[in-house]
This record gives C-alpha cells, sequence and structure tokens, in this order.
C-alpha cells in the first residue's frame, strides 16, 4: 500500500512539473512573439530628417502618405542648418534625410569621415532670377544693380545660370569651384554685381533692379516660385537627393522610399503643391 502511495506520489509531482514547463514553454513564446512584434515596429518606424521649409513640407506632404500605406510610421525631425542632418544620419537618431544636393553630401561625406549615400534625386526648387522692376529679360536696363549670393557655391551657380539665360558670358578653362564676378568675359547690358548673404536675397528686391536667389531662401521668403524672369535650368547633380547610411543603400526602406518617390501619386501632389519645382531626368524621361 505505502509502495503504491509512492508511485503515486511520484506521478503527481511528474505530472505538476510537465505542467510547469508548459506553462513557461508558452510564456516564453508569447515573450518570443511580443519581442519580434516590437522590433517589427521599430523597422517599421522612421524618423525622416528634412530643412525646415519647403523639403521638410515635401515629406510630410509628398513622402509620408504613401509609405504610411506601405505600413511605415514617419516621424519627421526638422533641422535649421546643414550640418546636423547628416551627422544625425551617420549616429542612428534619424534614418533617412531630404535637404541636400549629392556634390553638397559627397563633401561632407568626405569631410566628416561618414559613410552616407543618395538613393534617389527629387524635385527641387530652382534658383531665379527676379525683379520687381522689370517683367522680361529684354526690358532689363543697362546698368541695372543685381544682387547675388556671396558664397562660393551659390555665387558660381547663380553666374553660370546668368551665362545660361544670356546676360553675361564666362571666360573659358574657369575653375567652376572658384567662379566670380572677375570670371565675367562679357557683360553687355552693363550689370552691376552686389554680393550678398543668399539668405538675404529676398529682401533686396526692394531696393535693387534683379537677385538671383536660391529656390529654398525664395520659399522661405513666401516668393513664388513661377513669378520669376527666368528659373535655372539646374543641373542634375544640383537636385536635392534623400539619403542614408551606406550600409541601408540596399535595405528595404530605401527600396520602399524610391518605389514611393517614383510613384505617380507622387508626381501628382509635386505638381499640385510644389509649382515651379524643377523635375530631376528620371521623372521626365528627358
Amino acid at each position: 500500500m505505502r509502495r503504491k502511495l509512492s508511485l503515486f506520489a511520484i506521478f503527481a509531482v511528474v505530472l505538476v512539473l510537465l505542467a510547469a514547463c508548459g506553462n513557461n514553454q508558452t510564456s516564453g513564446g508569447a515573450e518570443s512573439s511580443g519581442s519580434a512584434g516590437k522590433k517589427e515596429e521599430q523597422k517599421k518606424t522612421v524618423k525622416f530628417g528634412a530643412t525646415a521649409g519647403p523639403y521638410s513640407d515635401m515629406v510630410t506632404k509628398a513622402i509620408k502618405p504613401l509609405m504610411e500605406k506601405k505600413g511605415y510610421k514617419i516621424e519627421l525631425v526638422e533641422f535649421n542648418d546643414y550640418v546636423q542632418p547628416n551627422k544625425a544620419l551617420a549616429n542612428g537618431s534619424i534614418d533617412a534625410n531630404l535637404f541636400q544636393h549629392v556634390l553638397y553630401l559627397r563633401q561632407f561625406a568626405n569631410d566628416n569621415k561618414l559613410d552616407l549615400k543618395e538613393i534617389i534625386s527629387v524635385p527641387t526648387a530652382p534658383m531665379g532670377l527676379y525683379s520687381n522692376k522689370f517683367k522680361t529679360l529684354d526690358s532689363i536696363e543697362k546698368g541695372s544693380l543685381l544682387t547675388i549670393a556671396n558664397d562660393p557655391a551659390n555665387l558660381a551657380r547663380s553666374l553660370l545660370m546668368l551665362q545660361d539665360i544670356g546676360l553675361v558670358t564666362i571666360k573659358k578653362d574657369v575653375n567652376v569651384a572658384t567662379l566670380s564676378e572677375k570670371d565675367i568675359a562679357d557683360n553687355p547690358k552693363g550689370i552691376q554685381f552686389k554680393p550678398v548673404e543668399a539668405a538675404s536675397l529676398p529682401r533686396t528686391l526692394d531696393s535693387t533692379a534683379l537677385a538671383v536667389v536660391p529656390g529654398n531662401f525664395a520659399l522661405a521668403a513666401g516668393m513664388d516660385l513661377t513669378k520669376a524672369l527666368k528659373l535655372e535650368n539646374m543641373a542634375e547633380n544640383y537636385r536635392n537627393i534623400i539619403a542614408v547610411k551606406t550600409a541601408d543603400a540596399d535595405s528595404q526602406l530605401a527600396k520602399d522610399l524610391k518605389e514611393v518617390v517614383q510613384s505617380k501619386e507622387f508626381e501628382k501632389t509635386i505638381d499640385e503643391q510644389f509649382k515651379g519645382f524643377s523635375k530631376p531626368q528620371w521623372m521626365t524621361g528627358k
């Protein structure tokens, strides 16, 4: 009898242990499933950096809605300078950014030893020649004063634009990176140049006849790009790009971002809400 009781007791203990083991496996499975779900949620949450203004608007109005349809949650992180967005991308504080052209990205990444890469170019606000005095290029009077950006990058770009529209001719074989007013070979209208800080160019239109204004500063000042006397025939290297870490260039996020930007829905939003923006060649088919 005692032997039967002992066997019964042992059998009961085994059942308890098996039940406990089963509960642990169930708990562990639930925990594992929860962790996987959390990781998936983290993967789908994307912090997107952009400078305040037209490109943060492009993220929220044209990119975010389409990415959300793909199951992502987009969190916009706004910046007020051109240094922190790339540093934040490199250190993982954000997952992608939109504010710069590819030439700036490559130079900044090289100078700061960062592994960043562009994945696709987007429609970009072009430079424009603006005037409150003249309505056409032909009506520009001789000796008119024109304000122009004083920083090397925007100055060179502005002069090349003026050459492209026929107001000046640049000397041959000059270094484009250091291009300045001294490199003008021909100035048939005798345009007078006054270099100023790029951000202040829109304000100069009240006191000068003409101004070459970069697109981002024109939009920040509430200017209408379509009211320019002439918009820049933008080189592809000057179009803004979406950048990610080099290690993420072939990730699913990068692929989804490219697919969204290449969609008809994205272009429709650009046409409706970003009038005057210059489209990249891949979009126009040129």
